[in-house]
């Protein structure tokens, strides 16, 4: 079984999970290729909600062709869930997000949330944050003072790049990668994050950082997680 069938998976599963919430609410989605699938299996019940919070730009686009109702969420109170994938996992239930630079949106729209629904492929897990870099949302102005206070905690920072839309896709890219929100993302490598709660603070604290990609304060209350012998379902006190 491929990533992308455990991704479809997955993304069965949460929908099933989802349903069994009360008609008539408003749900929180968030982005990547996990979410997208689970957007994808939720339409065919779209009414079953009466709109959704987007955590992207992407995101949007994709719920409004399925037919979705996509609210402002500065109208929306409180959400009974929001439901997204992640780039690591650790027994805790706490994550690094942002692999598609869609991190402060994901964790505004997680902060509204009752519980956190993550969905992802069992490659996810680990015992330790930090093999998959961290990503920082940064204002761009910032970029020196903020991967200097970065370099401290002991990983290779690096400004991530936009892909190539050109037609010489050998080309490498110069421009930096924008977020929806107009900022510019650093990636921390080799860090061992022992202490996210700790840490998520201690970098948001820095001059210059929208958000980062750590979600120890707003970390996964239920993980629907798939491999080849189906899904489980963990949670987290």
């Amino acid at each position: 079984m491929n990533q992308d069938q455990l991704k479809q998976m997955v993304g069965e599963a949460a929908k099933d999970e989802v349903l069994k919430l009360p008609a008539g609410q408003i749900l929180g989605i968030g982005t990547g290729s996990t979410a997208n699938c689970f957007i994808d299996a939720l339409a065919p019940h779209k009414d079953h909600f009466v709109g959704t919070v987007s955590s992207s730009n992407a995101t949007t686009e994709r719920l409004l062709k399925h037919g979705f109702k996509v609210l402002d969420p500065n109208l929306v109170q409180s959400l009974p869930a929001y439901v997204d994938g992640a780039d690591e996992i650790d027994p805790a239930g706490n994550m690094i997000k942002g692999g598609g630079g869609a991190l402060t949106r994901e964790k505004i729209i997680a902060s509204m949330a009752k519980q956190f629904i993550c969905i992802c492929d069992s490659s996810k897990q680990v015992a330790v944050l930090g093999n998959f870099a961290l990503p920082v949302e940064i204002i761009p102005l910032a970029k020196g003072v903020v991967t200097k206070e970065l370099e401290r905690l002991g990983g290779k920072v690096t400004l991530r790049l936009a892909k190539s839309t050109r037609a010489d896709l050998n080309q490498t890219p110069s421009e930096p990668f924008v977020t929806d929100n107009g900022g510019w993302i650093l990636d921390i490598a080799g860090l061992s994050i022992t202490d996210p709660v700790k840490l998520e603070s201690q970098i948001n604290q820095i001059a210059g950082v929208i958000t980062v990609g750590l979600f120890a304060k707003e970390k996964a209350d239920v993980l629907l997680v798939s491999n080849a012998t189906g899904v489980s379902r963990l949670t987290f006190s």
